[in-house]
């Protein structure tokens, strides 16, 4: 998988989001589902940049736990942010149960990214 690539796609997909929600949906949404809009933005960034880190170590010192660090933090990003976007545009309540998920995948993400670079 090319992290790098990957990483780069979701920030500026993030960015779309963040402008979307700022623009074309601050008139629609009430201010609950605007902060969650603003929060699933935010984190999606904060995964995409981790996978731009990710694609970096990679290219430069491969370490077996950067493919699982790199599938973490996409997954986890996925289902975080995208449960939240949902919620904010009227999902049912139900599918905040998955939104945990998805930030313990990025959570996991993370550490496993912190152990690749260690050495």
């Amino acid at each position: 998988m090319r992290w790098g690539s990957a990483g780069a796609a979701g920030a500026a997909l993030a960015v779309i989001a963040g402008a979307f929600g700022a623009h074309a949906l601050a008139e629609r949404l009430d201010a609950h589902a605007l902060s969650l809009w603003e929060t699933a933005a935010r984190y999606l960034m904060y995964a995409s940049l981790a996978l731009i880190l990710v694609g970096l170590a990679a290219a430069g010192r491969p370490h077996p736990l950067l493919p699982a660090a790199g599938w973490a933090l996409a997954l986890g990003g996925a289902v975080f942010s995208g449960s939240l976007f949902a919620l904010a545009l009227g999902a049912p309540r139900t599918l905040g149960a998955v939104t945990p998920l998805g930030g313990l995948g990025m959570i996991g993400g993370f550490l496993l990214l912190a152990l690749a670079l260690r050495r």
